[in-house]
């Protein structure tokens, strides 16, 4: 799997551990950023990871910032996002498996080494199940639509 991963300066220290334990499970991984730890605006990076998963069909996202609540907001206004807002692995598989999210958003100052590991395993190995859902995540990108036209 492809993943682009973005925090800001309240993600940055953990986002290292993410891009390796992504990398040592085999999946290519690509950071945007930032380089350092300076303040950064989160909408920034959202906005980065969401345009690179967007523009590569089958590619998947990170968004780390204090709470992961900023990156989720500023990632979903862009077109084709569905980014999951996730505290622990039943919620990152639930995003998977009945939202199809392509996007795991989550927090720094609120989520430890451990719950983050669990997250992405979830995310990773969770497929979006489709069947009753497929209908109801169709109603959410019409939303984008209707915004759209």
């Amino acid at each position: 799997m492809k993943f682009y991963v973005g925090s800001d300066h309240a993600g940055f220290a953990v986002k290292a551990l993410v891009c390796n334990y992504l990398s040592s499970k085999g999946h290519e991984v690509i950071d945007l950023g930032p380089d350092s730890a300076d303040r950064v605006d989160y909408p920034d990076y959202a906005k980065k990871v969401a345009d690179a998963v967007v523009g590569n069909e089958g590619s998947f996202g990170i968004l780390i910032c204090g709470t992961g609540i900023g990156m989720s907001i500023a990632a979903n206004k862009v077109d084709g996002i569905r980014a999951a807002h996730c505290n622990d692995y039943y919620t990152a598989q639930m995003a998977r498996a009945h939202n199809n999210a392509n996007i795991l958003c989550f927090g720094e100052r609120v989520s430890g080494p451990g719950v983050i590991e669990s997250m992405l395993d979830a995310f990773i190995n969770t497929e979006f199940e489709g069947g009753r859902h497929e209908n109801r995540v169709e109603k959410i990108m019409s939303l984008e639509e209707r915004q759209n036209a």
